[in-house]
């Protein structure tokens, strides 16, 4: 009978148990970069026992996140913060995973705390791509309603 807690192999790796911290958008970076709250966030993940510790959605590019505050891998100076935290993670025996993303036409949104919109491209946008020229804020014909950035 298979536990829990026993060794999880996958073709090459393996996985010292069977617990995985899924991915979560945390939406806590700064300029796409990690830090010392993805340190202490994903390493206490690891330090609680988890075999695999996932980022959040990281953005393959600038205008493929979905907020302001979203992980990135789209440029040199993302690397190194991303690193440091998937050594802490491997150091305390989980597997570091990241979860490459694109947010497709969802891109250009608020955080969910300041309300989950589209940020108006006047106020800070931008127009993410998608398989549908439909807008994220747009569904069936009706239009969703999307909060806005306060300017007063």
């Amino acid at each position: 009978m298979v536990s829990l807690f026993d060794p999880l192999p996958l073709r090459g790796l393996t996985l010292p148990n069977r617990i995985a911290a899924s991915p979560m958008c945390q939406y806590s970076a700064e300029d796409g970069r990690a830090g010392d709250w993805h340190l202490v966030h994903l390493g206490g993940m690891a330090q609680g026992g988890a075999g695999l510790v996932m980022t959040e959605a990281a953005a393959v590019t600038a205008d493929g996140r979905i907020s302001p505050q979203d992980l990135g891998i789209w440029s040199d100076d993302q690397v190194e913060p991303l690193a440091r935290v998937a050594r802490f993670v491997a150091g305390q025996g989980a597997v570091p995973g990241i979860q490459l993303a694109h947010a497709g036409r969802k891109a250009g949104t608020m955080a969910p705390w300041l309300g989950g919109g589209v940020i108006p491209l006047d106020q800070g946008g931008w127009r993410g791509a998608g398989p549908s020229p439909i807008p994220f804020d747009t569904l069936a014909g009706s239009t969703i309603s999307a909060p806005r950035l306060c300017t007063s």
